[in-house]
């Protein structure tokens, strides 16, 4: 059965065409189409003749009775059926079922099937295979659909990949010539890779030198324990009257520092400053406020609110920091980091419970680092 639409040749009773998925239809053959060939009829045979008895012999010398010539009968030609005629089969629907039997392939004309009525479209574009995983993607993918490996063919066939790939990129090794043995060699020359990498590792050296005590130095401070570091030395800006400064360091917190005047806003701008006897590294600093550290004596008189910590290093320079100090007993830590300090000076900015009679109170004042 040819399909009308594509041409394609589909087996006998297939309703719908296996190319284009076409209704296949039967139609009654064309005027200018050749007919099948048709069946010879059957030759008529001779009517068979009626059995006579033998006559008796006569002798010569008998009379003879005359008896006139009959007719013989014409032969009656035998019936014969008339040819059938073959009529055009009405187009089926899908499931009716065919009236008789479906002829075979052999009794189509052989006809060639047709081109396609679809036009050809550009070849297929074939999928990208990951190097890595060898995953097959999509033409249009950048990644991997697996892996999600960058998919970069490379250049094409004949053109040079640019400098920084060729670097990088191992020479391609070439085969032996049949028959022949490669030569073994003690040592390969390095490519251009090794050279430029053993400079630049030199270059981090070199510059890294002048860096590589404060780097050993800072990791020992972020993993060992610091010391106490007391300064030496001791001043402040006033002092009361059996309050000297060097109650401040003196590992008491029930002495305290007071300067000489009271009353509200007199603490403010007092300092308190200590030298060390050599260079230290300072990393923490321990401030108990107040006069001690029980909550009843605490609130006797003022206490600092904030306080500007100003650091001097050896050769001069100055490291600064604002603390903001809780109004709480006790001790208080803050972070301070400073290298090659000699002198250490804090200064009160602000103040709690400043009123008529009170003086600013410091109980103790520590440093944590290590020495120099």
């Amino acid at each position: 059965m040819i399909c009308g639409t594509c041409g394609q040749n589909n087996a006998p009773g297939t309703q719908f065409c296996t190319s284009c998925q076409a209704f296949l239809e039967w139609e009654a053959p064309q005027s200018g189409s050749p007919a099948p060939p048709a069946t010879p009829a059957p030759r008529p045979q001779p009517a068979p003749q009626p059995h006579r008895p033998p006559q008796p012999h006569q002798p010569p010398h008998s009379p003879q009775l005359h008896r006139p010539p009959q007719p013989h009968p014409a032969p009656q030609p035998s019936p014969q059926p008339p040819p059938p005629v073959v009529a055009a089969a009405a187009p089926r629907r899908p499931g009716d079922d065919p009236d008789e039997p479906v002829p075979g392939p052999e009794a189509l004309p052989d006809v060639p099937p047709g081109p396609p009525s679809t036009p050809p479209g550009p070849p297929p574009v074939p999928p990208v295979r990951c190097p890595n995983c060898r995953t097959e993607n999509a033409p249009d993918r950048t990644l991997c659909i697996r892996c999600a490996l960058l998919l970069d063919p490379g250049p094409p066939p004949g053109v040079r990949p640019p400098w920084w790939r060729r670097i990088f990129r191992r020479r391609p090794r070439q085969a032996p010539t049949a028959g022949t043995r490669p030569r073994r060699r003690l040592w390969r020359r390095p490519g251009l890779a090794l050279p430029i990498v053993l400079i630049v590792l030199a270059c981090g050296v070199w510059f890294a030198l002048p860096h590589v005590s404060g780097w050993f130095g800072f990791a020992k401070d972020e993993t060992g324990t610091p010391e106490a570091v007391p300064p030496t030395r001791f001043r402040a800006s006033s002092r009361a009257a059996g309050h000297p400064a060097g109650a401040a360091f003196d590992g008491f917190n029930n002495r305290y520092w007071a300067p000489s005047a009271a009353g509200p806003g007199t603490g403010v701008g007092q300092y308190l400053e200590c030298d060390f006897e050599q260079p230290v590294r300072v990393l923490k600093l321990v401030v108990f406020s107040g006069t001690s550290a029980k909550m009843d004596e605490f609130l006797t008189q003022a206490r600092p609110a904030r306080i500007t910590v100003l650091l001097t290093s050896a050769d001069g320079t100055s490291v600064s920091k604002k603390l903001r100090v809780k109004d709480q007993p006790g001790q208080q830590t803050f972070d301070l980091r400073g290298s090659e300090i000699v002198r250490a000076r804090l200064t009160t900015d602000t103040t709690y419970g400043a009123g008529p009679g009170r003086r600013l109170a410091v109980a103790e004042i520590e440093f944590f680092g290590r020495r120099s």
